[in-house]
């Protein structure tokens, strides 16, 4: 009798490990970020640039701000010449922060600032609606600063089931250790950490093609300085 309830309770309890077990590795499973493998394209993105204003950007050390401005402004450029959907948004724009740079508007002029005053700004209705309305999975996120006004809505979306895209040379922080602990964060999350340019060459895809009128060799000349004078110096030695 003693034997029988002893071989029960083994059963019960080998029973109860493999349960828990099975529970365990199906969390485990379930938390693993979704890898993500085609690439951008002009028909499946869109972007999102957050709180582009000068109170934030003096706060800024993670990068320089004419660093910042350049990727940034770049970034926004591309998203136009590609005919990408994009939203802008600040955060207490008049009463605090101050105004989208003024580079930033100039490449975007036919968008309309969403000013808001929730600090996540998938809180604020007509941020989400506007990118729900573009019905673009893929979404391209940078802004100031990335440890919270980038990230937070970055979350918000890979939940919603966006592939978010952060780009972290056009993004920044009061400090490196913030700019880096929220990339991590991002990351482990299911975010893709990207630069500016790759976004450019991504959606170009194919060099003979234009799509864009021409738009990306000014791109390149205006903001990225080494592959511009590469392509000079290749023009010149070709010369006869």
């Amino acid at each position: 009798m003693i034997n029988r309830f002893k071989k029960r309770a083994a059963i019960a309890l080998l029973a109860l490990f493999s349960f828990g077990a099975a529970i365990s590795n199906a969390a485990e499973s379930s938390a693993q970020p979704r890898p993500v493998y085609d690439q951008l394209t002009p028909e499946n993105s869109q972007l999102l640039l957050i709180d582009y204003q000068p109170q934030y950007a003096f706060a800024t050390q993670s990068i320089t701000i004419d660093a910042l401005l350049n990727n940034a402004t770049a970034l926004t450029k591309v998203a136009q010449a590609f005919k990408l959907p994009t939203v802008i948004t600040t955060i207490t724009a008049k009463a605090y922060a101050g105004p989208t740079f003024p580079q930033i508007q100039s490449a975007a002029p036919d968008v309309s600032v969403i000013d808001r005053t929730p600090i996540n700004a998938w809180a604020e209705p007509r941020v989400r609606d506007a990118l729900k309305k573009a019905g673009r999975k893929k979404l391209i996120i940078a802004g100031l600063w990335t440890n919270n006004c980038v990230m937070l809505p970055a979350l918000a979306a890979l939940k919603e089931g966006y592939e978010v895209y952060v780009v972290t040379d056009a993004s920044g922080d009061p400090d490196a250790a913030s700019h880096e602990r929220a990339v991590q964060r991002l990351v482990q999350a299911g975010a893709v950490p990207i630069t500016w340019l790759p976004v450019l060459l991504e959606l170009q895809a194919d060099w003979t093609r234009d799509v864009t009128n021409g738009q990306v060799g000014k791109i390149i000349n205006e903001h990225a300085g080494a592959m511009a004078t590469g392509a000079f110096y290749k023009q010149f030695v070709q010369k006869p």
